[in-house]
């Protein structure tokens, strides 16, 4: 059984026992369970989904912030009388070469208003990324790979 599904199965008998179908119960049961699977974590195949759990909801919550931020930007862009906006591609020194690791950030580049990933080199060392708001090129570089591509490399690795 892989440790997420023991982890849900684990918040549902919580509020089984709790006698509640309350969120609250759910996520409160939900984190016992990954208590109880972290002190297991050596006697059991759970090491990898302890390790990472953290470091999906760190990217989960950071995603949602930049995904606010861009739509404001956006919006306001859109809003103004006066554009704001100067478009341009950006290449981006690409720190990973693995192709998963490629695939999901280029994917939450292109989910993010604002932002477009456009290609991959072959050898995969550069992204190219099409930004609407480019007025320090290597502020968007610096903001790609300090922001996005480490904690992508940090729920991948």
């Amino acid at each position: 059984m892989s440790p997420l599904l023991a982890n849900l199965l684990l918040a549902l008998l919580w509020m089984a026992l709790m006698g509640s179908q309350q969120p609250v119960h759910f996520v409160l049961g939900f984190l016992l369970g990954y208590g109880a699977l972290a002190l297991l974590a050596p006697l059991a195949s759970t090491g990898s989904y302890v390790r990472k759990l953290p470091h999906a909801v760190a990217f989960a919550i950071f995603f949602l912030k930049e995904l606010v931020k861009a739509n404001l930007r956006v919006a306001q862009d859109v809003i103004t009388p006066r554009a704001l906006r100067r478009p341009g591609v950006v290449a981006v020194p690409l720190s990973t070469r693995n192709a998963n690791e490629i695939a999901l950030l280029a994917n939450v580049l292109t989910l993010t208003p604002g932002s477009v990933t456009l290609d991959v080199a072959d050898d995969r060392s550069v992204l190219y990324v099409h930004c609407m708001f480019v007025d320090d090129p290597e502020a968007v570089r610096a903001e790609i790979k300090n922001g996005f591509e480490r904690r992508v490399m940090e729920l991948m690795g």
